[in-house]
């Protein structure tokens, strides 16, 4: 039974996220955390830009910041998540594949953590991260998604998680939408997972 999704994307990935959250209806209860990257000096925008599609919550993550059913968790500019039993927590290690926040960071700590209940999905992006990291997902026994790199506006990135995990469900971004939507659908737990 899925408890978290983590998405990742980088090139292109606004326009693939404006798509799924504004698809995801005001009964999902699934924690969603998203990764992506940006420039270290990008600030707060994008929490609110993609506010303005969902009527989920959507915030940016701060240290410790507990993890509630129906939030979307933004990671922030300069800084890996790392996706903890019943929080979130931020780190300023060393750039992995040039990238802070990283995809595969992320991805990692989630399916250590949530195991067979984590969904990763890679979306559009012009590098390798995230193949890694997807790869542990289904390695762990959790959900492996991947955009259809035919269709995303840089297919380098959804590509590479697609070689890397096979098993992986290839999907449209209103597929992926449709997919998330019914794995977590239902009354939105206002609550602390774990401690």
């Amino acid at each position: 039974m899925a408890e978290i999704a983590v998405i990742g994307t980088s090139w292109g990935g606004l326009a693939a996220l404006h798509q799924i959250l504004g698809a995801l209806p005001s009964s999902f209860h699934l924690p969603i955390v998203v990764v992506q990257h940006r420039h270290k000096d990008s600030g707060q925008l994008l929490p609110r830009v993609l506010q303005d599609d969902t009527r989920l919550n959507v915030c940016e993550v701060e240290d410790k910041t507990p993890i509630v059913g129906g939030n979307i968790y933004i990671a922030p500019a300069n800084y890996h998540v790392l996706v903890e039993r019943g929080h979130l927590s931020l780190s300023t290690e060393e750039p992995v594949a040039f990238s802070r926040p990283s995809i595969d960071v992320t991805f990692i700590s989630a399916a250590d953590a949530y195991r067979e209940g984590a969904v990763g999905v890679v979306l559009t992006g012009a590098n390798s991260d995230g193949a890694r990291g997807l790869k542990r997902i289904a390695d762990r026994g959790g959900l492996a998604v991947v955009q259809r790199p035919d269709t995303a506006e840089s297919p380098v990135m959804p590509a590479a998680a697609e070689r890397l995990v096979p098993t992986a469900r290839v999907l449209t971004l209103a597929a992926i939408a449709e997919l998330l939507a019914s794995l977590a659908v239902g009354p939105v737990h206002a609550r602390r997972t774990g401690t």
